[in-house]
């Protein structure tokens, strides 16, 4: 029997995958490699696997709406390009202009790239986190999928969107169910593979208390989860299932004490945004696309979780991803530095990548493809079994710099600093006559330092432990991490 990706049994906030330790650390296209038929999948992964980056989504039952606001995506894609699970009947026309969908005929065309897509990603060690199904938003995306009743054959009952995430329809359900169970049994065989129930779960509007509440779409999810768990029971593998409770809309609050506590996921996806809450304290960790930075929340969010026995994914992290250039860049290389280095997982949608560009542009691969390949290559090299977030081994550090340390005490420690000044206060002025306090034990270390930018160390200094150390940093611009290593 094949060993799927783990829990590490020695460190729960750890993935295991062929024997080794992993984080999950990428920037991903948008999800819909399969389901649009001109993206070809095979430039994008041989890219992410020369990048070293370890995990790609992957949507298999949703396709979002071109807008002005977002227009391109390999989520958006043209009809006649979209790739459904679901065969077309060739009569009638669907609310996309194309003929309607009979759910009962398996979509050939799907499958066969879906198992070309696991098979190249499990060839390059890549982790495929497969979303089985996803919030719809609102009428007009709800009018794009397959399981809209003006979109089959099947006589499914006619529902608001919001509803598609309950257990309020029973025809619905039952199709939910049978796609779930098929792309189950078509996937259980490869090891590189985790399921993700829906993507971005919500209920609750305060305007319309009929629609479902954030309980009755974690109750659908629940149904969700046994489906996964009871079909894999008579097959060889069994997979992580791995997502996050359903927020509430109005107003606006995204909770994860229960994503943490409950049984329903082994792994935990948070998708960075306002007011997200744990243990009665809010987290503001930024606003949807827009460019913002909120790296102290953000920090704070990931040390707050670290005790719980769950890994933390701070998964398609949207704050500043629509803006393809250095700035908006600069801000996702801080947020992974910062998740990485305070015990999380990260990812975030590059849309640099899209149709006959699956590899990004030249910029996109000078700046975000290449920084997220240095922290990939950085933090695979680390003792990751032992280390550990070390939120008060920094004693001072200047202003304007925010500080992530994590490490093993008495062996290595990696200090991240970053400027966490927002774009319009001064973010990206050069940082001179900064220092750094912190306390070492007794004992000879050497400091170093190193840039997530080049990837490139400086020379190294002989310190002495035995109390309190004070360094002054080199200039820099943006983040710089300090390498404490002992000597011993």
């Amino acid at each position: 029997m094949t060993t799927t990706i783990r829990i590490h049994p020695d460190n729960p906030k750890l993935f295991e995958f062929r024997g080794k330790p992993l984080v999950l650390v990428c920037a991903t296209e948008h999800y819909g490699a399969v389901m649009n038929r001109p993206f070809q999948f095979e430039r994008y992964l041989l890219d992410a696997y020369e990048k070293k980056q370890t995990l790609t989504r992957l949507f298999v039952l949703f396709r979002e709406q071109q807008s002005p606001f977002n227009p391109y995506s390999t989520c958006k894609p043209e009809s006649p390009d979209f790739i459904a699970p679901f065969a077309r009947t060739g009569k009638g026309k669907a609310l996309d202009w194309q003929t309607l969908y009979d759910l009962e005929q398996w979509n050939p065309e799907f499958f066969e790239r879906l198992h070309r897509f696991l098979s190249l990603a499990s060839t390059y060690g890549i982790i495929v986190e497969l979303t089985l199904l996803s919030n719809t938003y609102g009428p007009d995306v709800w009018a794009l999928n397959p399981l809209n009743s003006k979109n089959n054959v099947n006589n499914l009952e006619e529902i608001n969107w919001p509803e598609y995430m309950s257990l309020r329809h029973p025809k619905l359900l039952e199709w939910q169910l049978r796609h779930v169970r098929k792309i189950v049994e078509e996937t259980n065989g490869y090891d590189n593979l985790i399921y993700e129930i829906c993507n971005e779960p919500g209920g609750g509007f305060a305007a319309d208390p009929r629609n479902p509440t954030p309980s009755e779409v974690n109750e659908w999810q629940a149904v969700i989860a046994r489906t996964i768990r009871e079909t894999e029971a008579a097959l060889p593998n069994k997979h992580l299932i791995v997502g996050q409770e359903a927020f509430t809309y109005e107003p606006w609050e995204q909770t994860s004490d229960l994503s943490f506590r409950d049984e329903l996921f082994d792994a935990v996806n948070i998708h960075p945004l306002p007011n997200t809450t744990y243990a009665g304290t809010a987290y503001e960790l930024g606003e949807f696309m827009s460019k913002q930075l909120k790296l102290r929340s953000f920090r704070n969010y990931c040390l707050a979780v670290y005790d719980e026995r769950k890994p933390l994914n701070m998964d398609e992290d949207n704050i500043a991803s629509q803006y393809k250039d250095p700035d908006g860049w600069t801000i996702h290389r801080k947020r992974a530095w910062t998740a990485l280095l305070s015990g999380a997982h990260y990812d975030v949608i590059d849309f640099s990548i899209i149709n006959y560009c699956e590899t990004g542009t030249p910029q996109s691969q000078k700046h975000l493809r290449t920084w997220m390949r240095i922290l990939s290559e950085f933090v695979h090299s680390i003792d990751l079994i032992h280390a550990k977030p070390l939120p008060s081994f920094v004693t001072a550090v200047s202003a304007p710099l925010l500080d992530a340390a994590f490490g093993v005490v008495g062996k290595e420690i990696h200090i991240y600093l970053a400027d966490e000044r927002e774009l319009a206060e001064g973010s990206g002025e050069s940082i001179r006559h900064a220092e750094i306090s912190f306390k070492l034990p007794a004992g000879a270390c050497r400091v170093s330092y190193f840039s997530p930018v080049s990837g490139l160390p400086s020379p190294s200094i002989t310190v002495q432990g035995g109390g309190e150390v004070c360094l002054k940093l080199p200039e820099f611009r943006h983040d710089l991490l300090v390498r404490v290593t002992s000597e011993e």
